[in-house]
């Protein structure tokens, strides 16, 4: 494991305040070991808030910043005011930018054309995109190539895919529940054994889906739970898992290692 992002889609970041974000970020800064990277969700829907909001993250010690799409008016987020929005950020920002596409909550895609251009900017280092179409993550690899720029994949369902395609990493919600898998499933490609890797590839997919398509952030939090970890309640107006839910939640997670229950 390269580090932790903090702020990410699962951390319920749009529902904290703007003090409890950086006093997050600052706690896990002071707690994870010195060579681990702390990576700090700053996206917010305006560019001067994004610019505020990073500049504190970096204050309060992320090592970079994870920069989301913003989306409420997404109409009018054009590749034009997409691109004009992230330049400001990075020129600003002192700390390197990672590009943040998740389509399934913002409804906005970071479009190729868009982080190609984005790519070339000395402070724009990578991308971490969520959306899972593998074919857009290809294609974004090839184009960026001559720039020193990195892709995440943003799912542990298709971990192994970016893997082959050039991604250098991921940023997975399922690693809050079975991190030793998923730092496994890197360590398997690392190692050149891709059968391995595959069949692990596989057995992750079903328990992703439940924790990030299907469940989300309740499930997440309920799924940590069964392994000892403390998951916590959702904010409002999230609502917790059902009961009917949870058994068919269990029967999932069951087969891992460290399952409580």
């Amino acid at each position: 494991m390269t580090g932790y992002v903090v702020q990410g889609s699962n951390g319920e970041y749009p529902y904290l305040r703007p003090e409890e974000k950086i006093d997050l970020v600052r706690k896990v800064r002071e707690l994870a070991p010195k060579d681990k990277l702390v990576v700090a969700g700053s996206g917010c829907e305006a560019t001067r808030d994004t610019i505020e909001m990073t500049s504190k993250m970096a204050e309060a010690g992320a090592e970079v910043a994870l920069v989301v799409t913003p989306c409420f008016y997404k109409n009018q987020m054009t590749v034009e005011a997409l691109e004009k929005h992230f330049v400001k950020v990075a020129d600003n920002s002192p700390i390197p930018v990672i590009l943040y596409s998740v389509p399934a909550n913002t409804g906005i895609d970071l479009l190729p054309q868009c982080v190609n251009k984005l790519s070339s900017h000395p402070n724009i280092i990578g991308l971490k995109d969520s959306g899972g179409d593998i074919s857009k993550i290809g294609y974004i690899l090839h184009e960026t190539a001559a720039n020193d720029f990195q892709v995440l994949g943003g799912s542990a369902s298709f971990l192994l895919a970016s893997y082959h395609l050039g991604a250098v990493g991921g940023v997975c919600a399922l690693a809050n529940v079975l991190g030793k898998e998923v730092c496994l499933l890197h360590e398997l490609y690392k190692g050149g054994k891709m059968e391995e890797a595959k069949l692990l590839q596989h057995k992750l997919i079903l328990p992703n889906i439940a924790v990030t398509k299907n469940g989300g952030v309740p499930a997440l939090k309920k799924s940590m739970e069964f392994f000892g970890y403390y998951g916590g309640p959702t904010r409002s107006p999230l609502l917790p898992m059902k009961e009917s839910s949870i058994t068919e939640l269990k029967e999932i997670f069951q087969p891992f290692d460290g399952f409580q229950g």
